[in-house]
């Protein structure tokens, strides 16, 4: 099954210094019939005004991933980090058994845009951590990139759940074809372009759940950007 979620039908939320895009339940939005999909709890693509962010604040038991696609910024935490991350970058925070953390735009003269991901992680308590890893573009055309995995690598950050978050560029007419292993969850995101998956056409934003898809069908219409999460 292949649900398609276009961009148009997200929940929306404009403060001024941010404008976020909210792909589940978040904050002020509650949707009983939209909070998760399996262990994915929280897909919000923000943009914050320069200097802008959000002050220090808590989490526990959660695997949190931000992807960095324009600007950079900067995370504080109570374990001490204090470090900005670029556009091509990753974020990820296992908040495990408590810890506080802050995010700002770092720059004082341009936006932030960058996706925010929320995950279940494999078991409560955790020790909380943080790292934060930047990858080379090139290396995301036409193929699946992984740069969050539950098997921690050089070109990988390492997440608390059974999972993986790949990248990927490629262009028109370019097909992947992706397994799905029987009781998994794939998420589909495209940030730039647009895509088929068989027969469902995806455009920039629009988001897809799928689920018991032995495999999958993915092609380019034009130069596309876009993320695929496979899941638990």
């Amino acid at each position: 099954m292949i649900k398609l979620y276009p961009a148009a039908e997200r929940y929306s939320v404009d403060r001024g210094w941010l404008s976020s895009h909210l792909s589940f339940s978040f904050g002020e939005y509650y949707d009983p019939a939209n909070t998760g999909f399996g262990v994915m709890r929280v897909c919000n693509e923000d943009t914050l005004e320069p200097g802008q962010g959000f002050g220090p604040h808590p989490h526990s038991d959660m695997e949190v991933v931000t992807i960095v696609l324009e600007g950079g910024i900067r995370h504080e935490d109570s374990l001490g980090h204090t470090v900005v991350t670029t556009a091509n970058g990753i974020q990820r925070m296992t908040a495990g058994s408590g810890m506080i953390h802050a995010e700002y735009n770092a720059s004082k003269q341009e936006p932030l845009h960058i996706l925010q991901l929320w995950f279940m992680p494999r078991e409560r308590g955790l020790q909380p951590s943080f790292e934060t890893l930047q990858f080379d573009p090139e290396h995301t055309l036409d193929c699946l990139l992984p740069v969050v995995s539950s098997e921690k690598s050089e070109h990988t950050a390492l997440i608390n759940q059974d999972m993986t978050i790949y990248l990927s560029r490629t262009e028109q007419g370019n097909k992947y074809f992706f397994e799905q292993a029987e009781g998994r969850h794939v998420f589909l995101f495209v940030i730039e372009g647009n895509l088929s998956v068989h027969d469902v056409l995806m455009n920039k934003q629009d988001t897809a759940r799928i689920e018991n898809v032995n495999v999958l069908t993915i092609q380019a219409s034009e130069t596309t950007h876009f993320m695929l999460i496979d899941l638990p």
